[in-house]
């Protein structure tokens, strides 16, 4: 099959101020880079891109063995030099193969086919679906699930931009995304599990949960987030109930020789889950009997106090409330000095506030 290819022209002045950090951005989706004058080289296990610079015109090329994999590589592509070169207010318009398609390659529309209460506070939704190997396939374990709303009840799904990047309906017909993690997946059977905290307040995935019914449909996306490495030989691993359903993911996943230690905070022994741990990896479990979701510092400070060892590959590993996760984030880069390819903090909630992630 030949290789499928595509560039775009972009007027890009102030490039050498933010290089750095498209390369930096790119290089967390398992990429290696390579630099030779004006040019700049990734390769992905899914594909490959390219920037040549002359002055201040950038010309990007990106190469693929297939069509997911090619919009794959749009995506992450693009998505960098959007975050990155705000200022240049890029105008990215993709030639060659994929170009002009409008269908997006990483969108599902799923039913609900099962749904199972796995304790008190945790709903387990399998939603069914087809052509579900791009989610098995770039390593990501989390996906934007699409959820109509009261303003929205019946939403209209997205498309692709010229861009390569995710063309949405205008607000009245918009889903509401947040990002939730794949705790199982099987793509022969057509299936994802996907794990909910049911929890008060105004929070559009928990109210969807609570609702929802076997043969509801709802949008799928992704996969999203950064990859989280699986070759370290020891772990750190933190997280609260919206975080628990990728950290038990990571333990069912890792090679069995893997050590480390892993904490889980939850509001009390109800909530614990079964975790089909394959490693050697401890898992301690913090209850917060009565606490505020969020207001407990024991979670944070098992990540800060954890002694690292010095003779193995490591990585941490923390998903919980905002404050939380700036806390253990500035501990890892300043106090420790841990970079980007040894650690991954993600802010899955914010009290007080409805986000992008799992707790929203």
């Amino acid at each position: 099959m030949p290789e499928l290819a595509c560039q775009t022209e972009l007027k890009l002045p102030r490039i050498e101020s933010y290089l750095d950090q498209i390369e930096s951005r790119l290089l967390t989706f398992d990429a290696t880079a390579s630099r030779g004058g004006s040019r700049l080289d990734f390769s992905f296990p899914f594909g490959a891109a390219r920037f040549d610079m002359e002055g201040d015109r950038v010309f990007v090329d990106a190469r693929s063995p297939d069509r997911e994999g090619l919009a794959r590589v749009k995506d992450l592509v693009a998505t960098a030099i959007r975050v990155y070169a705000k200022e240049d207010a890029p105008d990215i318009a993709w030639r060659g193969d994929l170009a002009g398609e409008t269908q997006l390659p990483q969108f599902r529309a799923m039913r609900v086919a099962s749904i199972v209460d796995m304790t008190p506070r945790m709903r387990r939704f399998r939603l069914a679906g087809e052509d579900l190997g791009r989610f098995a396939r770039f390593g990501g374990m989390h996906v934007r699930l699409l959820f109509p709303s009261r303003e929205v009840p019946a939403p209209e799904w997205p498309t692709m931009g010229p861009d390569g990047l995710v063309a949405w309906p205008p607000a009245e017909r918009k889903p509401t995304p947040r990002a939730y993690t794949v705790r199982h997946l099987d793509v022969s059977a057509g299936w994802i599990d996907v794990d909910f905290v049911i929890h008060p307040g105004d929070s559009v995935g928990s109210r969807w949960a609570d609702m929802a019914a076997p043969g509801d449909m709802i949008g799928l996306m992704g996969p999203v987030g950064r990859p989280v490495p699986l070759d370290r030989q020891w772990y750190l691993l933190g997280a609260d109930e919206t975080g628990l359903p990728a950290l038990a993911r990571m333990i069912e996943t890792l090679p069995p020789e893997t050590e480390g230690e892993a904490w889980i905070e939850i509001a009390d022994r109800a909530e614990r889950q079964t975790i089909a741990n394959r490693t050697a990896i401890r898992i301690g479990w913090i209850h917060r009997n009565g606490i505020g979701p969020g207001t407990d510092p024991r979670l944070a400070g098992k990540m800060l106090s954890t002694r690292w060892p010095g003779d193995r590959r490591s990585f941490g590993w923390f998903a919980a409330e905002a404050t939380a996760a700036d806390t253990v984030r500035r501990h890892w880069r300043e106090v420790k000095g841990l970079g980007r390819d040894e650690t991954l903090t993600a802010t899955y909630w914010r009290r007080g506030t409805t986000g992008f992630m799992a707790g929203g």
